[in-house]
């Protein structure tokens, strides 16, 4: 064999060497990045991101009823039962001081995250700035919510889907997105108790990284001057008792932490469903209220009732004895219509405050048509009574129920080509208030 083939040959080993090095470490980049989105996440203090599988899992079941007592879209039965979140979320009991770098720039305010084409902050809620100086304290007053002038006020926002299944919209620009180009002026933070990943059924570790979670989403729509729901989303569970210890360990400290915060409201229970009665929800309120509280005695708590949080007859003819409450009405259009509507109506004329902390434009399974006529009507009707309502929800989850785009993976500023149906229905809704 002659020297100058052994050096060719010597050469040729060498480069494929290399190529091989080459793409193994290619295929590892990939494995590693498989479940990262495109905005980086902070790892200490988000939850790792299921994947497409795991979040379409959370469709509701088919036994579900079809007469109008239909749940809403947020029902899931098929959630995978792992009870796992990342190995890499903070274990403090305290917030971190620091927010996620990716999520807001070192020394950026509200303003510098605004489009020069969006609209301004909210007026009439905050003022003519935002920020949590400009936060003004809520209450009950009637079947109102008032600010420390008196003025009515009306919230409404987008409640994102389940933090375990959605973390990666607990985000700094996601909401300054809602804010400043939906014109909304609240975030409601729906923490699933018994579904994937759910709180009731983790760990230490689970409990923190969402409870981190939660954290952050109150500093940001605290630092944008917006209000935020903390809301304790019960729905497999079915009755709020279940994981009444647990809820009143949690509200206790949260209600601590935020106690100086004028811009949190509390929602205790989600969606009381299955066996549950009003008499086993009034009492659970009673116990679990108090944990609220001894940290802040002006919070405005909201309650759920039976039936997916429809019966809120049941709480008119037998309301529970405390300040500062609202009952929650959760509707879908495509199911709920008049007979729901009427029903709202009769409860706020006889003098029950009623919140909608949960609403879709489509049917009760979350994933059926949309239903923007019978939308309009609900529409009508809470501009009528200045009710408060939160949308369900910001995902971009394959369903008509999510506002983005199954395909569109950005978490925020999005393009309305990049909106769902429901999205662009009701971000105009939002844009026209």
């Amino acid at each position: 064999m002659s020297v100058k083939f052994c050096s060719k040959l010597k050469q040729l080993l060498i480069f494929s060497a290399a190529m091989l090095l080459f793409c193994a470490c290619g295929e590892e980049n990939d494995i590693r990045r498989t479940d990262i989105p495109a905005h980086e996440t902070d790892d200490s203090s988000l939850p790792d991101i299921p994947s497409a599988e795991e979040k379409s899992s959370s469709t509701q079941s088919s036994d579900e009823p079809s007469s109008g007592s239909q749940p809403s879209s947020s029902r899931s039965s098929s959630e995978p039962s792992s009870s796992a979140l990342p190995s890499g979320s903070q274990s403090s009991d305290e917030p971190s001081a620091a927010l996620p770098s990716n999520t807001q720039p070192e020394n950026a305010s509200a303003d510098d995250k605004s489009s020069e084409n969006s609209p301004g902050p909210t007026e009439g809620v905050f003022g003519d700035d935002s920020g949590r100086d400009s936060l003004s304290p809520l209450h009950v007053d009637g079947t109102y919510l008032v600010n420390e002038a008196g003025e009515h006020v009306q919230l409404y926002g987008m409640s994102t889907h389940g933090l375990s299944f959605f973390p990666e919209y607990v985000n700094y620009d996601t909401f300054a997105t809602l804010r400043n180009d939906w014109g909304t002026n609240c975030v409601r933070l729906a923490m699933y108790t018994a579904e994937y990943n759910g709180y009731c059924i983790s760990g230490n570790e689970n409990k923190e990284a969402l409870k981190n979670l939660i954290r952050n989403g109150v500093q940001y729509a605290t630092d944008l001057g917006m209000y935020v729901i903390v809301d304790w989303h019960i729905l497999s569970d079915q009755d709020p008792n279940v994981y009444k210890e647990d809820a009143k360990t949690f509200f206790m400290q949260m209600s601590e932490e935020f106690a100086d915060h004028t811009n949190v409201l509390y929602e205790i229970c989600n969606e009381p469903n299955g066996y549950a009665t009003w008499e086993s929800v009034k009492s659970y309120a009673e116990e679990v209220i108090p944990c609220i509280r001894q940290n802040d005695e002006d919070a405005v708590i909201l309650i759920g009732s039976p039936t997916w949080s429809q019966d809120i007859d049941k709480a008119l003819a037998n309301p529970v004895n405390a300040d500062n409450i609202m009952y929650t009405l959760h509707f879908y259009a495509g199911t709920h219509k008049e007979y729901l509507r009427e029903r709202m109506e009769n409860c706020i004329n006889g003098g029950l405050p009623v919140f909608i902390s949960e609403f879709g434009m489509c049917d009760a399974s979350g994933n059926g048509g949309n239903d923007f006529d019978s939308a309009g009507k609900w529409m009508e009707l809470i501009n009528k009574y200045e009710i408060s309502f939160m949308c369900w929800n910001l995902a971009n989850k394959n369903e008509s129920s999510s506002v983005i785009r199954s395909d569109v993976t950005k978490v925020s500023g999005w393009s309305e080509d990049e909106l769902s149906d429901s999205g662009k229905w009701i971000r105009n809704v939002f844009r026209n208030k």
